[in-house]
C-alpha cells in the first residue's frame, strides 16, 4: 500500500530523531573520551613538573648541604692552622729563650773554655785535616788561645794523629752571636760550623717532637714519633 504524505512525514521524522539521538550519544562519548583523554595528560603532565619540581630542590637541597660541608671544613681547616701556628709561635718562643740563655755559658770563662775545647774538638773529628784554622768571636781569641794546645794534645791522644790548629786573626764569628767555633780546611774550602747557635738548632730538630710533646701533650692523631 503506498504511504500517505503524513506517514512518510512521520517515518522521516522518526529517522531524523534517531540519527540525532546517536549524534548526540556519539558527540558526548567523544566528550567523554576527550575529557577522560586531558584529563590523562594533564595528570602525566603535572607529575612531570611535580617530579621536575622534586628533582630541582633535590638538587639545591644536595647543594646547600654540600656547601655547609665545605664551609664547615674550611673553617675547621683555618682554625686547625690557627692553633698550628700558635703552638709553632710557642716552640719558636721556647727556641728563642733557649737562645738567649745561650749566652750565660760564655759569662763563666773556665766553663766557656771547656765547652769551646769540646766544640773544636767534635768538629776536628768531623774534618779529619792536618792544617785547621778556627773562627770564633772576637771577645773570644783569649780563650779560644789558652785552650789550643789541649786541643790538639786531646786529639792527638785520640786519633793517633797530628794537627795544627790555628786562629783566624781577622775574620771573626757575629759578636751578636752566642759563641762556638767555625773551622776552615783546605783554604776554606771546607767548613764546619759548631756554634752554639748551629748546635742548638740540630738539637731543637730532634727534639721538636719532645718539646711538642711537653708543651701540649701527645697528638693521639700521631702513629709515629720518629
Amino acid at each position: 500500500m503506498a504511504l500517505s504524505d503524513a506517514d512518510v512525514q512521520k517515518q522521516i521524522k522518526h529517522m531524523m530523531a534517531f540519527i540525532e539521538q546517536e549524534a548526540n550519544e556519539k558527540a558526548e562519548e567523544i566528550d567523554a573520551k576527550a575529557e577522560e583523554e586531558f584529563n590523562i595528560e594533564k595528570g602525566r603532565l603535572v607529575q612531570q613538573q611535580r617530579l621536575k619540581i622534586m628533582e630541582y630542590y633535590e638538587k639545591k637541597e644536595k647543594q646547600v648541604e654540600l656547601q655547609k660541608k665545605i664551609q664547615s671544613s674550611n673553617m675547621l681547616n683555618q682554625a686547625r692552622l690557627k692553633v698550628l701556628k700558635v703552638r709553632e709561635d710557642h716552640v719558636r718562643n721556647v727556641l728563642d729563650e733557649a737562645r738567649k740563655r745561650l749566652g750565660e755559658v760564655t759569662r763563666d770563662p773556665s766553663r766557656y773554655a771547656q765547652v769551646l775545647k769540646s766544640l773544636i774538638i767534635q768538629a776536628l773529628y768531623q774534618l779529619m785535616e792536618a792544617n785547621v784554622l778556627i773562627r770564633v768571636r772576637q771577645v773570644d781569641l783569649g780563650i779560644a788561645d789558652s785552650v789550643i794546645t789541649s786541643v790538639q794534645q786531646t786529639y792527638k791522644e785520640i786519633s793517633g794523629k797530628e794537627v795544627s790548629v790555628k786562629i783566624d786573626q781577622d775574620n771573626f764569628l757575629p759578636a751578636d752571636s752566642c759563641g762556638g767555633v767555625e773551622l776552615l780546611a783546605a783554604r776554606g774550602r771546607i767548613k764546619i760550623c759548631n756554634t752554639l747557635e748551629s748546635r742548638l738548632e740540630l738539637i731543637a730538630q730532634q727534639l721538636v717532637p719532645e718539646i711538642r710533646s711537653a708543651l701540649f701533650g701527645r697528638n693521639p692523631n700521631r702513629k709515629f714519633t720518629d
